[in-house]
């Protein structure tokens, strides 16, 4: 695997200047950023709450909130992290939830020549790099790496991969031309800047993104009613048109 230079780094975090009182803390994998931009000013217009929006890999996340990091919900791109939390009582038992399905999508940058329609055709030569979130504490990097896994290519390009902080800085590598291609949230995969496909989800594990509610809260009613706002009517729209789906979904 490659790791690309300090340059080409983005905060693995998206911190606020301050945290007030009255403000709903939510910490949320970064797949979310771009529905949760749109979700979050909609919910501040009908409920006069304000929402301060924390992103990183769900990993990073979860390790901060262990440590004391000021959340009030904790929105993972996957279970296991919930779960953990859950376990060691960081998170309201039973309040974990999963609220949505999220899957990949293989992206090259617009206009850059590659015409890809199989994770396989990463192993041609006209790929020399391909980006994906860090297996290591990013969900949607170690489904990008079962998919290679499962697709039979992953000792072919295992040299070629460089590996984001998250999901969102692999989508930044592919839009800047550092890396030919890149295995993403497909969530993020509408950037004008990119040319998207699926990815075959029989190639990997579902995603199945969970929320919970930080036990130390003092918004508690305030965090219920932000992820009830999510997967209701409104709130889903948008995570739909994002290419999330149902739980319930096939």
């Amino acid at each position: 695997m490659i790791v690309l230079p300090a340059v080409l780094a983005v905060a693995s975090l998206l911190l606020p200047p301050a945290i007030v009182q009255d403000t709903l803390t939510v910490f949320a994998a970064s797949d979310l950023q771009l529905p949760f931009g749109a979700i979050v000013p909609m919910f501040e217009r009908v409920t006069g709450q304000k929402v301060v929006l924390v992103f990183g890999s769900s990993g990073a996340l979860a390790a901060q909130i262990e440590r004391g990091a000021p959340a009030d919900i904790f929105f993972s791109a996957d279970q296991g992290y919930v779960q953990q939390l859950v376990d060691r009582e960081v998170l309201y038992r039973g309040s974990d939830q999963v609220y949505a399905l999220g899957y990949l999508s293989l992206v090259t940058r617009r206009g850059s020549g590659l015409m890809l329609r199989t994770l396989g055709d990463l192993a041609g030569s006209g790929v020399v790099r391909i980006a994906i979130a860090n297996p290591a504490h990013a969900p949607y990097g170690r489904a990008a790496q079962q998919a290679m896994r499962r697709a039979g290519i992953w000792e072919l390009v295992e040299p070629k991969v460089v590996l984001g902080e998250n999901v969102r800085q692999a989508v930044q590598f592919v839009t800047t031309g550092a890396v030919e291609a890149g295995i993403i949230a497909r969530s993020l995969a509408g950037d004008p800047a990119l040319v998207a496909i699926p990815v075959d989800p029989s190639l990997y594990d579902p995603i199945l993104q969970t929320a919970g509610f930080v036990r130390r809260t003092a918004r508690l009613e305030l965090a219920r009613r932000f992820l009830a706002f999510v997967t209701d009517t409104a709130g889903w729209a948008v995570m739909q048109r994002y290419g999330f789906a149902r739980p319930t979904s096939p």
